[in-house]
């Protein structure tokens, strides 16, 4: 089981790299990705939240565990929905995230073959905090500045702890 990143380390701000080839060391890493985000209760983990700065997530929104690689939405639907998020990289901190509620997304799934999904719902709420990870960009950057300003002190604490 890997060990989850948490903020502030640099990691989680870069933009992850896209990978060439899917082979048994990027298999491992989907293995332990999935093993990890079950152990720690989370619906979604992205590479760099492992300390892996690769395209890679994993997530389970009850219909159990899906992996992509090289993820992309290519499509988003118009209606948008606020619904609170959590973040394993950011443990005790949640807010309320607005994010359309329908999505088209391609990658490719662990075997190279390229795939694309409609999704809804939760799985699209997630496959979308997952790509922000891997655009370095966390749910406190979708706050207000009234929340960033509530954050503060936990945040604080949670960069003494890196």
């Amino acid at each position: 089981m890997a060990k989850i990143v948490t903020y502030s380390n640099p990691i989680l701000r870069r933009k992850a790299e896209s990978l060439e080839d899917i082979d048994d060391t990027i298999r491992q890493l989907i293995d332990e990705m999935g093993e990890t985000m079950y152990a720690n209760d989370g619906v979604g983990l992205a590479a760099p939240q492992v300390g892996v700065s690769k395209r890679v997530v994993v997530l389970d929104g009850g219909e159990g565990l899906m992996s992509l690689v090289n993820p992309e939405i290519i499509q988003m639907g118009e209606e948008e929905e606020t619904m609170e998020e959590g973040c394993l990289s950011l443990p005790e901190i949640r807010l309320d995230v607005s994010r359309p509620t329908r999505i088209v997304a391609r990658g490719r799934n662990d075997k190279g073959e390229l795939v694309e999904m409609e999704l809804d719902g939760l799985l699209a709420r997630i496959f979308q905090h997952e790509i922000d990870h891997l655009n370095g960009i966390l749910i406190i950057d979708h706050a207000s500045s009234i929340q960033r300003t509530l954050l503060k002190s936990k945040l604080k604490k949670l960069k003494k702890e890196v």
